[in-house]
Order: C-alpha cells, then sequence, then structure tokens
C-alpha cells in the first residue's frame, strides 16, 4: 500500500492482506540499501496467521519517495510519524541491521508503544569500514557486490536456497545498487548511543544472531544480547543477511518470541 508522510509517498508491504489496525501490529525495519523485499517470507507468514504486518521501505528506498536518513536518530523521527499516521498504538518491532537501531530510538523514547523488539543480523552499534563507504559514494554497484560477498554466509555461497529459482545473493544486491547504500553505512558508522539505549530497554526483547556474521560479527551481537540481559538465538551456518538468506528459521526464531508475548 501507499501511504503519505511528510507530503511524500511511502510504499508499504503488508504481507499480502490489507492492514487491519485491530489486530496484533508487526513492524519490519530492513537494513542498509535494503527494502520491503528483505521481509518477504516472514511477513507473509504472520500477515496470514492473526496479525497485521508493515514493511515500509524506507524514504528513498526502492517504491518509496524522499531522501535516505543522514542520522539514526532522523529515522526514529520519522518512524513516530508513520505509526501515527497508520494509525498504531502498539508495535512489535522488527529491525535487521541499520534498522533494528532505528527501532532502538524509537523504542527509547516511545518504550509504552512497543510490545516487544526484536533485533536481527545486528549489534548495538555498527562500526563501517570507511572503504566500503566510500566506495558506495562514487561505485554502488562495487559496494553493492562487496556488501553481498562480506555479508552472506557460507551456504548461501554455496548457492543453497530456500526458496527454489531465487538466489538471494543476486537479489539482495539488485537491491542494494539501487539504492543510498552509502548515506545509510554513513548514518550507522555515525550512530554511537546504542550500547546506553540497549541496557535501558523495559519492554519484551530478542536477538537473533548468525554464526558466520562478518558485518556485525557474533561478539558485537553477543554484547547486545547482554546488554538486553537475554540469551539469543543463533542461526548457524548463515551470515549477515539473515531474513533473506535463512529465512524459515529467522522466521520460526520470530513465531516462537512474538507468540509467547501474544499467548
Amino acid at each position: 500500500m501507499l501511504v503519505q508522510v511528510n507530503k511524500l509517498n511511502v510504499f508499504v508491504a503488508t504481507g499480502g492482506k490489507d492492514f487491519d489496525s485491530s489486530l496484533p501490529t508487526i513492524l519490519f525495519l530492513h537494513g542498509s540499501g535494503g527494502d520491503h523485499r528483505t521481509w518477504a517470507m516472514q511477513t507473509r507468514w504472520f500477515a496470514f496467521n492473526g496479525f497485521s504486518v508493515l514493511a515500509p521501505d524506507l524514504p528513498g528506498h526502492s517504491l518509496s519517495d524522499g531522501n535516505a536518513f543522514e542520522t539514526i536518530e532522523e529515522s526514529a523521527e520519522w518512524l513516530e510519524k508513520f505509526l501515527k499516521y497508520i494509525g498504531v498504538d502498539k508495535v512489535h518491532l522488527v529491525g535487521h541491521s541499520q534498522g533494528f537501531l532505528t527501532a532502538l530510538v524509537y523504542a527509547e523514547k516511545n518504550s509504552k508503544a512497543v510490545s516487544s523488539i526484536t533485533a536481527i543480523g545486528t549489534a548495538a552499534e555498527i562500526p563501517v569500514n570507511e572503504h566500503l563507504i566510500k566506495t558506495a559514494e562514487v561505485n554502488r554497484d562495487k559496494a553493492a557486490e562487496m556488501m553481498c560477498n562480506w555479508g552472506f554466509g557460507p551456504y548461501a555461497h554455496k548457492g543453497i536456497s530456500s526458496v527454489p529459482g531465487m538466489q538471494p545473493i543476486g537479489i539482495s544486491r539488485a537491491i542494494m545498487k539501487n539504492n543510498p547504500l552509502a548515506v545509510d553505512l554513513r548514518a550507522c558508522a555515525a550512530f554511537k548511543r546504542g550500547n546506553d539505549i540497549s541496557k535501558k530497554l523495559s519492554m519484551d526483547r530478542h536477538c537473533i544472531l548468525a554464526s558466520h556474521d562478518k558485518m556485525t560479527p557474533m561478539k558485537a551481537g553477543l554484547l547486545l544480547a547482554k546488554n538486553m540481559s537475554i540469551v539469543p538465538t543463533v542461526i548457524e551456518n548463515a551470515g549477515h543477511m539473515l531474513p533473506i538468506e535463512a529465512p524459515k528459521k529467522t522466521l520460526n526464531a520470530l513465531r516462537q518470541f512474538i507468540e509467547t508475548i501474544e499467548r
């Protein structure tokens, strides 16, 4: 569906069903250079099993108008306006990589509006290699290739896919090379408050990590889980791009967490 926030069109995937604010709502936030397709399997399952889902292309990405946010704080302020426009008072937040940083800052200010928060393939703070950022500024195709080569785990590089006929590396590369990757990466690199915020979260929280994540390595993910006072779910033989690389296992971990809360 298309909605308008700040007079700009925003595309929002709803999992193949009309959005219904009377149902428990899950908001999925994509990472750097991504879009709603990150969450294809997860959004569809939840939408057809008693939930309403929102997976926006953040401004400046894919089907949404506008410019990418230069800071994480700006994206969290936008998220507050977006949810107010949709009419959602309470939400389960799910963020991959940079998307989790946005969720984290939103949750800091709007804790009563957050039913739960889930971090996927991420950390409380995400340092970014300066060479990657500079490459993204001058050659997005090359930067997208670097991200995918580094971001996917061993099974994906062998061509193994949860969806027959679909190659997750190729899909991700095609999405990233047409999105504002450099702006996203700089926003991640500049964000330095994640450790402090993650220690203060009061809502239900979870962390889904990948054993072969080279972009936000396990050490950083485990520190996030420690800050959040939780035991994380670790998906073996997967890399940073968990939602599209290991969609079934990511979905199962989300289901177990969110359905338990709703019960």
